[in-house]
């Protein structure tokens, strides 16, 4: 057992990297204990010191130096970013701090929108560099907000016409028929989480008058069929809830100068038992197609509240668990 010490730039830097009350070092610490043996972070002033085994030592310093760079560019620490930090400890990605503080987007008020994760890094490059996109991953990663975001920004700069936003009307436990109104106010509730995603990007007002125009359009999957859309973002929302007879009718719909991005989560199907799920199915049948490419987000990027993350770990696990058990 020996003791490293980290020497950081300032006593207001290294409050940022330690958190209020050592929150973070405390989090590090849970994070790399081993049943054999364990580690203890101290903070005292700018400098804190590592106590434990030579190879928690060494995780420990790759984390805070993640953290590091991260606090002195101006991205903020918090426990997201921690957990983050302590996935990337094994991994020989040196230069994700730089990629992370990189605005790509400004919504109306004024706030910058960075990608928080590498994953969201590489699916927001590929959306940038491919005409058909696919992001796959728990909730809470950023598929959809993110996509939101790139289509609102292309419509911006005109290179293209317009957002046609798209999400298959499956029940998830529950019933339409229930529902007052017509077709579209019945699906209405399952677009919520689009329109949410267009206000916060454009604006209540401004989104709604580009939805009154037809710039920008919300619709079930079903009013996609027999269309070609020319000179559009097109994005199709819970993907994992299509069949494979309405993916491909989806993926037909991309006409010249327009590009796609499907979004879905193969951990939430609320298909039929047997039915085969088109997400599912189009990652087996396209993985070789080129002009296209699949992004897989994990745990590891979900956004939201840190508790979601366990969330899926514990459901996950049980999971596993049941499967090994029906083999």
């Amino acid at each position: 057992m020996t003791e490293y010490t980290i020497e950081l730039e300032s006593n207001e830097l290294a409050a940022l990297i330690c958190g209020q009350q050592d929150q973070y070092l405390r989090q590090i610490e849970a994070k790399l204990q081993r049943h054999d043996a364990g580690l203890k972070l101290l903070a005292r002033g700018d400098r804190i010191s590592i106590n434990g085994p030579e190879e928690l030592q060494e995780q420990a310093i790759r984390v805070i130096s993640h953290l590091q760079q991260l606090a002195a560019s101006g991205a903020d620490i918090n426990t997201l970013s921690v957990s983050y930090a302590l996935s990337l400890r094994d991994e020989d990605k040196t230069d994700v701090a730089k990629l992370l503080t990189q605005s790509f987007f400004t919504t109306p008020k004024g706030r910058s929108v960075k990608p928080k994760t590498f994953g969201q890094w590489l699916y927001l490059n590929a959306i940038d560099h491919f005409d058909l996109v696919f992001g796959i991953g728990p909730a809470g990663t950023g598929k959809t907000f993110l996509a939101v975001l790139k289509a609102v920004a292309a419509l911006k700069q005109r290179r293209v016409d317009k957002l046609v936003l798209v999400r298959p009307a499956v029940e998830a436990g529950e019933k339409l028929g229930f529902l007052p109104g017509d077709l579209q106010e019945k699906v209405n509730p399952y677009l919520r989480p689009v329109y949410d995603a267009l206000d916060e990007a454009m604006g209540v007002e401004p989104a709604r008058k580009a939805l009154d125009r037809g710039i920008i359009e919300v619709a079930p999957l079903a009013y996609m069929r027999g269309r070609t859309l020319d000179n559009a973002f097109i994005i199709l929302d819970e993907a994992q809830n299509t069949t494979p007879q309405q993916m491909k009718m989806f993926l037909t719909r991309i006409g010249m100068g327009s590009r796609a991005v499907v979004t879905g989560d193969t951990s939430q199907i609320d298909l039929p038992e047997k039915q085969l799920s088109g997400l599912v199915d189009a990652e087996h049948r396209l993985r070789r197609v080129q002009g296209l490419q699949f992004c897989h987000l994990t745990r590891v990027d979900v956004v939201r509240h840190p508790l979601v993350q366990r969330i899926i770990d514990a459901y996950d696990k049980k999971e596993e668990q049941e499967e090994q058990e029906d083999e």
